[in-house]
């Protein structure tokens, strides 16, 4: 009988990496808390046609990536390919939009149906933040601030921030034209997938990883020269914002974006650590979308990034140590030890909240519930006997060297009523 096995791109993880995810995820929840955002829980399912209007119909993750299905009431849903669309929805639907400033910020799985690699599958995993009501160039400055601070606490570096504009629907609309002229001009040298995009999505060819059409896009114009003066000095002011803060920056005037309601400003934090897939946090303005999907116009600017991706660098550069694995493991020797260490166990959980301690179950001799102990990472062993259980005290053993490197201290015996004062520097030494 062949064993069952995870669908390709529905990835496991496991201890120890959760660990890993735990403290990422405590790390970005004290990020987004020093700004201002409070967090919002989406659904993992939503109606096809959100994705679609929002996105856009020619895109690649509309076209061929979304896990669509029709329900028993005939409906078109879908695995929600990313989190902006969503949180616009949620924000329409419980008027929190209208008139107001909302700070939000989301974490989850996303789902694409795209080739599994290194860093991307398809069930993947996002955080996100989203800023509502705010137009000028200093809510993208904060945005950009609060994503740098995210990737400096958790210890990731050798990343560099890429900026740009795409400024109104109209400076789009006349860019368009005048990139899709050009390209005509240069179509026979242009990659199939891009010759593909040339009429339905022109900007999408900017992003093409084909090192033929990036020789012709050399010489194509681009979206900062065709910039109305209010984009010209949205954007100009950003980058004064950012000098000013001391985070570094280049403008990359190729710089699109894969979505169809981005506006003005867009950026990317991007590293040559991960291969082709290099981008780790993205996002920009999407001033259009609330309106496009029926609310009042609302100024609206965000990013997203995966966690997948931050997790890979996080292991790669060592940036963020996971807790370890419990403080303490207690042996227990016969039945009446093992009732009294359960109960013990409680009390010492009530006296520290912090306190990581696993009780052995399953039985077992010393020398066996040792070795679990030390497959567990515990620093301390303490052993509940008879002889222990009857004088109310319990042996310590400390599993690992001291800080210095040196010899485990000898092992000890205290009164359970010294245990809570002598436990925390028991801990650390």
């Amino acid at each position: 009988m062949n064993r069952f096995q995870s669908v390709r791109g529905f990835n496991d993880v496991l201890p120890p990496d959760t660990a890993l995810w735990q403290q990422l995820h405590a790390v970005a929840a004290r990020s987004f808390a020093a700004y201002g955002y409070g967090e919002i829980r989406l659904p993992l399912l939503e109606h096809t046609s959100l994705f679609a209007r929002s996105i856009g119909e020619v895109t690649d993750i509309v076209e061929k990536e979304m896990f669509s299905f029709q329900d028993r009431e005939g409906d078109s849903l879908t695995l929600r390919p990313e989190g902006t669309a969503s949180c616009v929805r949620a924000g329409l639907e419980h008027g929190l939009l209208h008139n107001q400033q909302q700070r939000l910020w989301y974490a989850g799985p996303m789902f694409r149906h795209e080739r599994p690699q290194a860093g991307r599958y398809r069930q993947f995993h996002q955080l996100g933040a989203e800023a509502y009501g705010m137009a000028g160039p200093d809510i993208d400055l904060e945005i950009i601030a609060l994503s740098a601070r995210l990737l400096r606490g958790l210890g990731i570096g050798g990343v560099r921030l890429e900026l740009n504009s795409l400024g109104t629907a109209e400076t789009r609309e006349r860019y368009r034209a005048a990139l899709v002229a050009f390209l005509e001009r240069h179509a026979d040298a242009l990659d199939a997938e891009s010759q593909r995009r040339l009429h339905r999505n022109p900007l999408r060819v900017l992003d093409s990883k084909s090192p033929q059409t990036q020789d012709v896009l050399r010489e194509a114009p681009t979206i900062v020269d065709a910039l109305d003066a209010d984009s010209r000095a949205h954007f100009e002011a950003l980058q004064q914002g950012l000098a000013d803060l001391e985070i570094a920056f280049t403008v990359n005037p190729r710089l699109v974006r894969g979505l169809d309601y981005y506006s003005r400003t867009v950026f990317e934090w991007i590293t040559d650590q991960l291969g082709a897939q290099g981008t780790v946090l993205a996002g920009g303005r999407y001033d259009g979308l609330v309106e496009q999907l029926g609310g009042s116009p609302t100024p609206a600017v965000g990013w997203a990034c995966g966690v997948e991706r931050l997790i890979l660098l996080m292991k790669s550069q060592g940036g963020v140590t996971p807790e370890p694995g419990a403080h303490v493991y207690l042996c227990a020797l016969g039945d009446e030890a093992g009732r009294a260490a359960r109960r013990l166990a409680e009390q010492w959980r009530d006296t520290w909240p912090q306190l990581r301690l696993i009780v052995n179950a399953g039985g077992g001799k010393l020398a066996a519930q040792l070795k679990r102990a030390d497959r567990s990472g515990a620093q301390l062993a303490l052993i509940l006997g008879e002889a222990e259980l009857a004088d109310r005290s319990i042996q310590v053993k400390s599993l690992r060297a001291d800080a210095s490197g040196g010899a485990s201290p000898p092992q000890q015996t205290l009164a359970w009523a010294e245990l809570p004062a002598r436990l925390g520097g028991l801990l650390e030494s």
